[in-house]
């Protein structure tokens, strides 16, 4: 799509943005500077990323701030420059600096954050500036989720070697049982064996030694 008469073009991958002059200031010339990275531990849920910006030939105005951030495969705007969630994102801007403030942090909100100033009142195509953005990381939590990780591997690891001590007794106890079963039933053979062969002796040799002792 082609603006005419089109006064902002910012040079973010996958973004244009255009914004219409309402009156001319050529030699408006904007710089905008952002710290390369900013970290958040676990316990912190709100951060500011600050924006700092020179003006130099340009109207008296408040110039307009927009934010936008980009994931590994997809961005989002943020404030251009209302905000879309304003319950998230605040925009706070001073004659030279520019800071959004992020509530309810998560580690979603890891990302690379622009900055940009336009003053909508020039046509001079340096009046809209983009900063080099602020590499946003939200830390900690993965370190939580690890020790969880770590946690759970070593009670299931005790749970199995508990499961391996108890099913090896139970074999052990089994097989015992087992033992005693067959040598109680081989003693009960012998004990019939022994009972028939008593029972099987001739009478005459009951009548020969009766009649030896007579």
């Amino acid at each position: 799509i082609f603006f005419f008469d089109c006064a902002l073009l910012f040079t973010i991958p996958h973004i244009k943005i255009c914004l219409f002059p309402t009156g001319d200031a050529n030699s408006c010339q904007v710089s905008v500077t952002q710290p390369r990275y900013k970290e958040a531990g676990e316990s912190v849920h709100t951060v500011t990323l600050t924006c700092t910006f020179s003006a130099l030939g340009c109207s008296p105005s408040q110039p307009q701030a927009l934010w936008f951030r980009f994931f590994t495969n997809r961005h989002e705007d943020l404030c251009t420059p209302k905000c879309r969630d304003f319950q998230k994102f605040k925009v706070h801007i001073s004659s030279k600096n520019v800071s959004l403030q992020i509530s309810n942090l998560t580690t979603n909100d890891s990302a690379v954050y622009y900055c940009g100033i336009a003053f909508s009142d020039s046509s001079s195509p340096h009046s809209k500036q983009m900063g080099g953005g602020t590499v946003l990381v939200k830390t900690g939590a993965e370190k939580h989720t690890i020790e969880n990780l770590t946690f759970m591997i070593i009670t299931l690891s005790l749970l199995l070697l508990y499961s391996i001590v108890v099913f090896t007794i139970l074999i052990l106890h089994k097989k015992i049982s087992s033992g005693r079963k067959i040598f109680q039933a081989i003693a009960q053979e012998l004990q019939k064996q022994r009972y028939a062969e008593h029972c099987q002796q001739p009478d005459h040799l009951e009548d020969d030694t009766v009649y030896q002792n007579r």
